[in-house]
């Protein structure tokens, strides 16, 4: 593991976060067009939310369109992809938060009693 992902590693290990069960360099396999299969290694996966976490270094910033394509590859599978930077891993709290931000995506709150309904 990188440093960077090491530190999402103990954020996000032994259900740290949110109680949340993530996987380290969990793969993910898919059947493509030409009736074969493929897969991929997501960073961190966490199968209750349908997320996986990718930790990106400097060699992502030469592999755009392939990133591109693999993370519509993994939506088209149901699956959400969240890019963090290594340089954004050393602010802990907002990796947290972003991550946390992931969440409301897929559960979001449920309204309180003081709400209006329409």
């Amino acid at each position: 593991m990188t440093e960077a992902e090491r530190i999402v590693w103990e954020l996000v290990r032994n259900r740290r976060l949110d109680g949340k069960k993530f996987l380290r360099q969990h793969k993910i396999i898919h059947e493509n067009s030409f009736d074969s299969f493929q897969f991929f290694i997501a960073d961190f996966y966490c199968a209750e939310e349908k997320l996986i976490l990718e930790i990106d270094g400097k060699v992502h910033e030469s592999q755009i369109e392939y990133d591109l394509w693999r993370t519509s590859v993994l939506n088209d599978l149901g699956l959400r992809v969240l890019r963090i930077k290594n340089e954004e891993t050393i602010l802990v709290e907002q990796v947290k938060e972003k991550i946390r931000q992931m969440f409301l995506k897929t559960h979001p709150p449920a309204p309180s009693l003081h709400e209006e309904r329409g």
